[in-house]
């Protein structure tokens, strides 16, 4: 079943962190996911900007479980100086078990839908496959804070010549 998504609420902000932690993007051995804290998802989920209606999922009605999660928030991107208003989307995750269904489509059109109801048309999203026609593209970099962690568990590796210190 449908369902808005209230981050506040600790049981719902509970679904979406175990949700997140043990289906969202990982690498191809399974080792690596990420793990964002309750805290940190209502941080980045919740600016004072912030539309509940943009944060929904999917809900199991044999046992309440959330089952897929995709959350919006509106943004103002400036481009070549002019202010435009958008929509941030992020967090689309459908669990492991349910991916051969196509739900991925129905939540993003969904998500689509509703950000068109507050006349926003435009939208930014990163993904991990190539988009057929995309408008322009963008680099960003990620900090590694624990590289010793992340070599330990083979996310990433040390190339030939370098060590830990240096």
């Amino acid at each position: 079943m449908w369902s808005d998504i209230n981050i506040l609420d600790d049981k719902e902000a509970q679904e979406v962190y175990t949700l997140l932690k043990e289906n969202y993007v990982e690498d191809e051995d399974n080792m690596f996911r990420f793990d964002y804290s309750i805290e940190f998802l209502r941080w980045i989920l919740c600016p004072p900007t912030y539309l509940p209606k943009w944060h929904f999922g999917v809900w199991s009605e044999t046992d309440n479980k959330l089952l897929a999660f995709i959350s919006g928030i509106p943004v103002e991107v400036k481009v070549k100086g002019t202010h435009i208003k958008m929509a941030e989307i992020n967090y689309l995750c459908v669990h492991k078990k349910l991916r051969t269904k196509r739900m991925a489509p129905v939540l993003i059109k969904e998500v689509t839908r509703r950000v068109n109801l507050k006349g926003v048309y435009q939208a930014v999203y990163t993904a991990g496959v190539e988009i057929p026609k995309p408008i322009c593209s963008a680099w960003y970099y990620h900090r590694n804070i624990n590289y010793k962690k992340l070599v330990e568990v083979k996310f990433t590796g040390i190339k030939a010549g370098l060590s830990m210190s240096g």
